[in-house]
């Protein structure tokens, strides 16, 4: 056990943001996303949603200042207009770790899958929700 970080937060998910570089991606994926078939590392938080996993990650990893949308999003096929509820709390959660707002990428579904098998990392959660994937560029942290 370490103080100060999220509990939910594995060894290996740790072991992971901890290597990822300034410009990698992490995708936190919803259950019925191919994770397994995608991704380069695969990680599970199995019985956590996606907005829990994504709290957790937010609370160790800094989000990419140098880009206009740090995060992205698999848009909805055949109405990408549309913004599913568990985009709506990613939002939220995003902007509230960054301490700022943030811009969304909108990324049509099979583009999300390429770029989701160039990510560093998959974490893979049980959310049932449809569209509860979400990417996540990894920034900088300044000198102190």
């Amino acid at each position: 056990m370490l103080k100060g970080i999220d509990p939910l937060l594995s060894p290996d998910l740790l072991h992971a943001l901890a290597a990822m570089g300034h410009g990698d991606e992490v995708v936190v994926a919803d259950a019925n996303f191919p994770a397994a078939s995608l991704a380069r590392r695969l990680l599970r938080l199995d019985g956590a949603d996606a907005p829990r996993a994504l709290r957790a990650i937010l609370s160790v990893l800094p989000l990419d200042t140098f880009t206009p949308t740090p995060a992205a999003v698999m848009a909805v096929v055949g109405a990408p207009e549309l913004v599913p509820e568990p985009v709506r709390e990613f939002q939220v959660l995003v902007e509230t770790a960054a301490g700022r707002a943030v811009q969304f990428e909108v990324v049509e579904r099979f583009a999300f899958y390429e770029r989701s098998r160039a990510a560093f990392a998959v974490v893979a959660t049980s959310e049932r929700r449809p569209y509860g994937n979400i990417i996540l560029t990894k920034g900088v942290i300044p000198p102190a």
